[in-house]
C-alpha cells in the first residue's frame, strides 16, 4: 500500500479513545501513533500555506542584490 493511501486512510478513519472524569466529561483523547503523526503532518502542511499566502504581497529582492548585500563571491 502507498504511503499516501495509508494517510489518506489515516485521516479519514481516526480512532480516538477518549480519558473522561467521573462525570464522563471528556478530558483527553489518545489517538493511534500513526494517525497523529499524519494530523501533525496535515497541520505543518497547512501553516505552511498560510505563511506563503502571507508573504504573497511581499515585494522580493533580486538574488544579486542579495549576494551584494552579504558580499558574498559567487
Amino acid at each position: 500500500m502507498a504511503e499516501h493511501d495509508i494517510e489518506e486512510r489515516a485521516v479519514m478513519q481516526l480512532h480516538p479513545q477518549y480519558i473522561t472524569d467521573e462525570d464522563g466529561s471528556r478530558l483527553s483523547v489518545l489517538l493511534p501513533l500513526e494517525e497523529y503523526e499524519v494530523l501533525l503532518d496535515r497541520l505543518e502542511d497547512l501553516q505552511d500555506i498560510e505563511d506563503a499566502r502571507a508573504v504573497q504581497n511581499e515585494p522580493s529582492v533580486p538574488w544579486e542584490t542579495i549576494i551584494a548585500e552579504l558580499e558574498l563571491e559567487v
